[in-house]
């Protein structure tokens, strides 16, 4: 919003720092368009908190606009440039009223499609804003507006640029490169400077907002937090999830300042609270392992940021795995999990093996069942939850024992994240991946316990595409792709994630593309590895034979091409039908039986 850019600017301004700042690749583009003098216009797109309004503000001081004329109370201002073109900004299109914004839409019509040259409009706005501007607009005017479709083509990344509208979408721009120059910026900052000479930092003293700046620079831990919440907000972002540079600051923020204590105000500390969090020694409650997921904050008030609900997707606290909660639960009293304990737990006196951690563990686990069931033993639930948290972003790389993601939802992210590396740097990815998610796919189109990674089977029930068991094989397709048949995994430009690309038959418009998200690898990896195909998701499902429809259809439509010469050949005569039975031999391994039925007429 445009009050929230003015807000901060502000605020800086009052509290005499230094401004974070972040790099704005799309900044020097928009400023280099301006520069050529093309004729048009310039449209900033994207969601609340991608900076839109920051990003229109820093071109109009590189124009030579002034900060007292922006800080200003109208919405559109004016600028003439020293190539005797006028410059026309709004600010924030939301802010507009109709007729204004009919007014500001009219003129970049006019410069988009030729009819004005001395006038460079830039509007900021929000991609279903101006969309739906466009929309109204055109009813009124009883026509189809002639901007909308480019500009929503341009947002699906779908037909051709226009000539004369540079549409930069700044949602597109936020990911984990952008969670990295926000974690350097912040917790970089130079006026942490001040806090060396903290008298609160003394003595053996540990100040939790110091502690978790420290963590969060990884010079302990060689920068594994980074990357491990890196790769959270990796995969969230291939789920579909968009989460705005100003969702990135505020995380990393209450990363830092977050505490559990009801006495610090919002759930944030401030140094006023940390001689009594000292005294308490409630230092563990401010720890950035449960702040990254707004453990800190009251649910509903986490839930309003994007970035807490994506991560709370990821299930980190409540999924956990055998080994790890026989780690934490018992592994102080049991001598055979005693090393690891002392390697992975007790290695973290603030954060990890504490006092009251341990004290609460002890309790559980000696104290009479009366207690626990009546909730005596939910503090040290609570605790064990926070423990699992800080054990995903502290295991180390490689833990054959302890799996960092097989403490979440998505178990199998680290090979997706792998395997969309591989496909971007062009190489080859792993074959274990590969036979997953063939053996995935064969047990989606079958329903059946096929082990196969040579072949895929398109199967069906002879009619029903939508059933849960597909015994006749309609057709196969080698699982790599071979003279132009078969599978290939390659890297959609368009999506920025894997794609699976099945050809039936040699030549261009006989294959059929399957996008993988991480939700939907997920769920092939699970069936791959024995699930029910329903019990994992079921969208997933819908999704999966929908894709089995298409291929069908392909195989159909390949064969009606082939002409009826060729079908006739491939029968067993007159009045015979062959069918093709999937069959499973004993090591699992499928194949498909031809049978012969003859009809008498």
């Amino acid at each position: 919003m445009n009050l929230f850019d003015e807000y901060v600017a502000g605020a800086v301004g009052r509290a005499k720092v230094k401004p974070i700042t972040l790099s704005s690749p799309l900044l020097e583009k928009i400023k280099a368009r301006v520069a050529s003098g093309k004729p048009g216009s310039i449209l900033i797109a994207g969601t609340a908190g991608d900076g839109k309004t920051y990003h229109c503000r820093s071109l109009w001081m590189a124009l030579g606009g002034t900060e007292k004329d922006w800080a200003s109370n109208s919405t559109v201002k004016m600028l003439n440039l020293a190539d005797g073109r006028r410059a026309v900004f709004v600010k924030d299109l939301s802010e507009l009223s109709d007729d204004q914004s009919d007014q500001a839409l009219a003129l970049l019509e006019h410069s988009v499609f030729g009819a004005v040259d001395n006038s460079l409009v830039v509007v900021a706005a929000n991609h279903g804003q101006i969309l739906e501007r466009l929309r109204d607009l055109g009813i009124r005017e009883k026509r189809v507006h002639p901007l909308r479709k480019h500009i929503q083509d341009a947002f699906l990344l779908s037909g051709a640029p226009m000539e004369r509208l540079a549409i930069f979408d700044l949602s597109r721009t936020t990911h984990r490169s952008s969670l990295e120059e926000v974690l350097r910026s912040v917790a970089g900052h130079e006026e942490w400077d001040n806090c060396s000479r903290c008298a609160r930092q003394v003595d053996g003293r540990i100040c939790p907002i110091a502690e978790n700046r420290t963590r969060l620079l990884g010079a302990a831990d060689g920068g594994t937090f980074a990357r491990r919440l890196g790769d959270l907000v990796e995969v969230a972002r291939l789920n579909g999830w968009h989460l705005p540079v100003r969702d990135m600051l505020a995380l990393v923020a209450n990363m830092i300042l977050g505490h559990r204590d009801k006495e610090t105000k919002e759930g944030l500390m401030a140094c006023s609270d940390i001689a009594r969090i000292q005294e308490s020694g409630t230092q563990e409650k401010g720890s950035l392992y449960g702040n990254v997921f707004g453990a800190n904050l009251p649910g509903r008030r986490a839930m309003d940021r994007p970035v807490f609900r994506a991560l709370s997707s990821f299930g980190i606290g409540d999924e956990t795995t055998n080994s790890s909660d026989g780690l934490l639960v018992y592994g102080n009293d049991d001598y055979k999990l005693a090393p690891a304990f002392k390697r992975l737990v007790a290695n973290d006196a603030i954060y990890g093996a504490t006092p009251s951690f341990l004290a609460t563990q002890k309790q559980y686990l000696e104290g009479e069942d009366s207690a626990r069931l009546d909730g005596g033993a939910d503090e040290f639930m609570d605790r064990l939850e926070g423990q699992r948290r800080r054990l995903f972003f502290t295991l180390p790389d490689g833990d054959l024992d302890y799996g960092h993601w097989g403490m979440t939802a998505f178990r199998f992210a680290g090979d997706y994240l792998s395997m969309t590396s591989a496909l971007i740097a062009r190489k080859a990815i792993e074959e274990s991946t590969r036979e997953m998610l063939v053996r995935g796919l064969n047990r989606v189109m079958t329903g059946l316990l096929i082990d196969n990674a040579d072949k895929i089977f398109v199967a069906s029930s002879g009619g029903f595409t939508q059933s849960k068991v597909s015994v006749l094989c309609d057709t196969e397709a080698p699982s790599r792709r071979t003279g132009g048949v078969g599978m290939i995994i390659k890297h959609d430009l368009q999506s920025d994630r894997p794609l699976l690309d099945i050809a039936l038959a040699p030549g261009a418009g006989n294959s059929v593309t399957f996008g993988l998200t991480p939700v939907r690898f997920e769920f092939l990896c699970r069936v791959a590895e024995g699930a029910l195909p329903g019990s994992f998701s079921n969208e997933c499902l819908e999704d999966m034979l929908a894709f089995k429809a298409k291929l069908l259809r392909k195989a159909e439509l390949i064969r009606n091409l082939r002409g009826a010469e060729e079908e006739e050949e491939a029968g067993a005569g007159d009045g015979a039908l062959t069918l093709n039975f999937i069959e499973i031999e004993q090591n699992g391994h499928g194949f498909s039986r031809p049978v012969t039925v003859r009809i008498d007429v």
